[in-house]
């Protein structure tokens, strides 16, 4: 593993990226701690440290996505959440309307476009977003501040920041290392984990419940670990075909369905759904969303799980299409074994593919409720496990593997002595 890290430097390509993604970084974090022009900060910390209950939760659990944005109130304070609304939205629209549908099967050139309409989404749902979130803390605003001169500055920062860390994203996935938009969540979660662990320390645990919370913590990425390089393996087999003077086929080969083929976006697109009862209630004052919806109720809880079984399962249909395996299969000769070509094949890779994906939205599921478990029994607030153990691990491995890649093509051994890296594909 030494020898590894100290290869990863000899290459001039990986050493490249790895530095552009370290600058890339800094310049995010730099920007959480630059606070909206207009915001009286020490008027919104004592409006922060004065919530409570579910509103307390909600604070905490957005500042995850936001690397603490959300407290400083800064230019970063919707991190890319506008982008990975857009994202869910036009996926969504996707599989109903057939103009996006062929746009996706278009090649490089459709994912182009479908880039550009979802940027222009984005865009849109930042002004939204960004319009009624200043109109909320409007009154937090300097004193000597006219309330329309605020909400517009405020409204034009946060769509000049959103719009910045989405190009900085697609910088990182063109020039640096891992996907730009996962790494910027990762790195927000990361630079939370100093604060998690000062929670327990001020919040003094017992030497038992330090005992529990850390093998709950191995736990949890041991087993986000295994789910996310877990895969089932359907048996291809191609017969032979003599074409010429050549024979094709007679080769056995696998269809790998990943148990959790969405890695860790259902997580982001359910939490990022569910932010928006509470922070209607927190910027219109309607209590009784809180009351019912707020972060932590049953309720809340219901949804959250549904909304990550229906991201999980809508993921696999949209990557995964069982027809048209099926089809390539049979048109070049294949069969897996037991099962007829054609529509038996298109079931049974369906069928499949269903009972896979509950396992891993079963797994998802457990995970992100570990951190309420936490609190509730411990009565601290540390995120141990969850959505920020299972982004964290997953954007790790994407990252590990992308480096592992570049140092096998170029005949250095890579992190693992035997064996290869498995990411998430």
């Amino acid at each position: 593993m030494k020898e590894a890290f100290k290869n990863m430097w000899k290459i001039p390509e990986l050493r490249d990226r790895i530095i552009f993604t370290l600058l890339a970084l800094i310049a995010f974090r730099v920007g959480i701690y630059i606070p909206i022009p207009g915001i009286d900060l020490a008027r919104w910390e004592s409006f922060i440290a004065g919530l409570g209950g579910a509103t307390q939760g909600l604070i905490s659990f957005f500042d995850v996505f936001t690397g603490g944005s959300l407290k400083q109130f800064s230019i970063f304070v919707l991190s890319v959440t506008p982008y990975i609304n857009a994202s869910i939205i036009l996926q969504l629209l996707a599989s109903v309307i057939p103009s996006l549908k062929e746009m996706l099967k278009e090649g490089e050139e459709g994912r182009k476009k479908f880039g550009r309409l979802t940027r222009q989404v984005t865009l849109g749902l930042a002004l939204l977003q960004g319009f009624f979130l200043s109109l909320g803390v409007a009154n937090y605003r300097s004193p000597n501040l006219n309330y329309l001169i605020f909400i517009l500055i405020s409204t034009s920062s946060i769509v000049a920041g959103t719009m910045f860390l989405l190009w900085l994203g697609e910088m990182i996935t063109e020039k640096g290392i891992g996907n730009g938009i996962s790494v910027l969540i990762f790195a927000g979660i990361v630079s939370r984990f100093p604060q998690y662990i000062a929670s327990g320390l001020v919040g003094r645990l017992s030497v038992f419940e330090w005992i529990i919370l850390i093998i709950v913590a191995i736990a949890v990425v041991v087993g986000t670990v295994y789910l996310q390089t877990s895969e089932r393996r359907i048996n291809v087999q191609y017969a032979k075909r003599v074409v010429g003077n050549k024979i094709y086929g007679g080769a056995s080969t696998y269809i790998p369905i990943k148990v959790n083929g969405g890695g860790v976006l259902p997580i982001i697109f359910a939490s990022a759904i569910m932010t928006l009862p509470s922070m209607l209630a927190t910027t219109t004052g309607a209590q009784w969303v809180s009351r019912w919806f707020g972060y932590g109720t049953p309720i809340y809880l219901i949804i959250y799980a549904l909304l990550i079984f229906f991201f999980a399962y809508f993921y696999n249909s949209v990557v995964i299409d069982p027809n048209d395996i099926s089809e390539n299969i049979k048109k070049y000769g294949g069969f897996i074994p037991g099962i007829r070509p054609g529509k038996p094949t298109s079931d049974y890779i369906t069928k499949t593919m269903m009972r896979v994906t509950f396992i891993g939205a079963l797994f998802l599921v457990v995970i992100s409720l570990i951190p309420y478990v936490i609190r509730s029994t411990s009565g601290v607030n540390i995120w141990i496990g969850g959505t920020s153990a299972l982004i964290a691990v997953g954007v790790s491995l994407d990252i590990m593997q992308q480096i592992e890649a570049h140092m096998i093509t170029r005949q250095y051994e890579g992190f693992m002595k035997k064996g290869k890296l498995r990411g998430r594909r």
